[in-house]
Formats: C-alpha cells, structure tokens, sequence
C-alpha cells in the first residue's frame, strides 16, 4: 500500500477516533500488525493550537512508523495552516476529516457536513495540498444522507486535487453508527478515479476484511470501534489474508499482559490521575472480551483512583478468570 512516497508494511490501517487513538493506543495496534494509525483528529482553530490535549494528540515522541495527523475544520486558509504546523511538529501524512458524523462537529458545518458544500470540499482540498510537502489524505462517508450519496463525485475532486489516499465509511452522516455499512459505494468510487481508495465501516474479522477486500477492489481497509480493546485484530486479519486460515485467539494471560502494557503506556503518557481516568474505558473494552466479570468488580475498576488501585483490581479479575477457567 502506497500513500505519496510512503510504502505501508501493509493495507491495515488503523482509524482516527476521537478520545481512543492516542499515542499509547497507536503504538500498540502498530506493534499488533496495523501499516499505519492515524491520529485522533486536531481542530484547525487557531484558538486550539496551544491547548494541552491539543499537543498530546501531536504528540509524536518516540512514535515508530509512519505519523498521520488528522485535521478537522471549514476555513481552508485555517485548514492549510494546521496543516502545516503538523508537518512541522512531525506528522508525515496530514489527512483531512469529512467523515465524523458528531453532532457537535457537523453543528458547524465540520466533518461529514462538508460533504453538502463540494465546492467549499475543493476549496479546502486544493488548501491544504498546496500548503505542504507531504502526501495529504481525505476520509469522507458516503454522503450527507440516503438521498444524496456524493461519495462518487468528492471522490473526484479529491482526485484532481492531489489527494494522496481516500478512505470511505460506509454510511451517510444521518446513518450515524446504525445499520450496516454498505461498500458498494465504495466499490463505485474505486471503479471510478486511481487514487488509493481504503474501506472502512463494520470491518470486525478476518472473514469481513477479506470480503470488503474482494468485494469492492479496496486498496486497504481501516479499523475503528473492532480494535478497540482488541489490537490483536490487525494481526488475526493479516493471518487469514496471507495463509487463508485463523490465527490462535489471545489467551487470558496474553490478554492480561497486553493489557498492563496500554495501562502502563496510559499513565506515562497522560500522568497518573487522567491516565487513570482515561484508562476505565479501555479496561472495559478488554473485559468485553473476555467471560462476563462480575460487575461489583468492574465498578470497583471504574471507582479507583491512582493506578496502584486500578492495577490490583484488574490483577484480582484476572486471577478470578484464569482460576475459573482452570476449574
């Protein structure tokens, strides 16, 4: 998979999402398997720029790989600025959101809003292309709603703007999360212009990638809420694409260790009190993996308060698994 002049190590790409794809999180689904993992998205308002998660999310030390930031906004002079001062921080690919279908984003004309206006689309594009060196990228969704899928037609002025790579979710912004994603739009859009078109939406297995894959021409495919909790996804993919059969699921002490591993990850990056907060979904996302946990435990979890505590009780959990499923 090529984006510009950068060659992934493969077509699984892990998706930009708010609040989860942080650094700690980045690092392990790479080291799990994932080509590339984009950066929760960075606002273009310039008030923003020196904002504390604002720098954590451009954070890139000691980040291995290739960095992509992704950056949200309307004004395309602000869009071209933020992207150039993430080049100059690091990132390496700066892709552009037109996908995200929250409320309070698409509330001003942000994310997947966009995608009503294709010639404010081509203003931004052409902006931020020309501000940089480096391969821009573009994740869109199908359309605004059922009745006006433009998937087709964004996909070609993205084209003719320089767009590196276009990722595709498979639902309009009114569909939000519900349903299914569908990828024969994608599927059209690929027929369509030469750019690298990535899938994404509803990809959970190994069966589902290799089905997108098939089925629509993909060049990759992107993962999102799959991952979450379960970075061994990319690698199971990767398995099943390249010798046809499945790969062993993780073991309660794989599971566990993986887990110390992001918490410990957490805390240095975040410190020890939001590390901790930030660190309860997570947790739970693991544990949904697993045999239901008795929810006294879990809500203790959720109630601790420095990681010394949050550590012990999913240590305790832990041994309770390993000691029942010995029994």
């Amino acid at each position: 998979m090529q984006i510009g002049s950068y060659q992934l190590e493969n077509n699984l790409i892990l998706a930009p999402m708010a609040g989860i794809s942080d650094r700690p999180f980045r690092e392990l689904c790479k080291q799990f398997g994932a080509g590339l993992a984009v950066s929760e998205m960075v606002a273009s308002n310039p008030a923003l720029r020196r904002h504390k998660r604002t720098l954590l999310k451009t954070d890139h030390n000691g980040e291995t790989g290739i960095r992509s930031v992704q950056i949200l906004g309307t004004d395309p002079q602000q869009m071209a600025d933020a992207a150039k001062l993430n080049a100059q921080r690091g990132a390496q690919i700066i892709d552009i959101n037109m996908g995200c279908p929250a409320k309070k984003v698409c509330s001003v004309a942000a994310g997947s809003a966009l995608l009503k206006d294709e010639a404010l689309v081509k203003r931004i594009l052409d902006a931020v292309v020309n501000a940089v060196d480096i391969p821009v990228t573009l994740k869109i969704r199908t359309g605004w709603d059922l009745q006006s899928r433009n998937a087709v037609e964004i996909a070609q002025i993205a084209e003719n703007a320089g767009i590196a790579a276009l990722t595709i979710h498979g639902r309009t912004r009114a569909c939000k999360f519900d349903g299914q994603a569908e990828h024969e739009t994608l599927k059209k859009v690929k027929q369509t212009v030469n750019i690298p078109v990535i899938a994404n939406g509803d990809i959970d297995s190994p069966e589902q990638a290799q089905f997108v894959l098939d089925s629509t021409g993909a060049d990759a495919i992107m993962i999102g809420r799959a991952a979450q909790g379960n970075p061994w996804l990319f690698s199971q993919i990767s398995h099943f694409i390249n010798h046809g059969k499945h790969l062993e699921k993780p073991t309660i002490t794989a599971i566990h260790s993986t887990l110390m591993n992001h918490l410990d990850k957490l805390y240095s990056f975040y410190g020890n009190e939001s590390g901790v907060r930030i660190a309860r979904k997570h947790i739970a996302w693991y544990f949904r993996h697993l045999e239901p946990v008795v929810q006294d435990t879990q809500s203790a979890i959720n109630q601790a308060q420095c990681p010394s505590q949050q550590i012990a009780l999913i240590n305790s959990a832990f041994d309770f698994l390993t000691i029942d499923r010995a029994a």
